[in-house]
């Protein structure tokens, strides 16, 4: 059986298996931690949602595969860093945060993958999730992270 047969057996497993009326969140496996090393990524579904599972600096990030705006595959995107001139840097240009940025490929809006925060719009940021590493498995679940 293959790896993805068996995570997709899995989170339908999660899936059945968890009470609707508690509404409490569903873990649904998306793949062995080795397949996330820092500085990696990978579009993954968790439930009827595509999410990009990011590895920043060691840690995993799970945000919605949604640009909030214009709808588009945000986490299928370069994921880069950002130039800094300013007074911290004596004004002259300094590369920054390489690995932390996502740059949406239809229009260049560009996110923090730790908050989800767009750079240049305060107020636009992506849906994150909630992922949990539980025995060498990476599990996202909806609804916050």
């Amino acid at each position: 059986m293959s790896d993805n047969h068996e995570v997709a057996e899995r989170a339908a497993e999660a899936e059945t298996k968890a009470p609707r009326s508690a509404r409490a969140p569903v873990e649904y496996p998306v793949g062995s931690a080795s397949e996330f090393p820092p500085g990696s990524h990978k579009i993954v579904q968790v439930g009827t949602q595509e999410v990009g599972v990011f590895n920043v600096n060691g840690d995993l990030h799970a945000l919605i595969n949604v640009c909030p705006h214009q709808y588009g595959p945000v986490c299928a995107g370069r994921v880069g860093g950002e130039m800094r001139c300013n007074a911290s840097t004596d004004w002259k240009f300094h590369w920054s945060r390489d690995g932390e940025i996502l740059i949406c490929p239809w229009h260049g809006h560009e996110f923090d993958l730790v908050t989800g925060r767009c750079l240049a719009l305060k107020e636009m940021r992506l849906r994150k999730c909630k992922v949990n590493v539980v025995d060498g498995e990476v599990r996202v679940s909806l609804g916050g992270g």
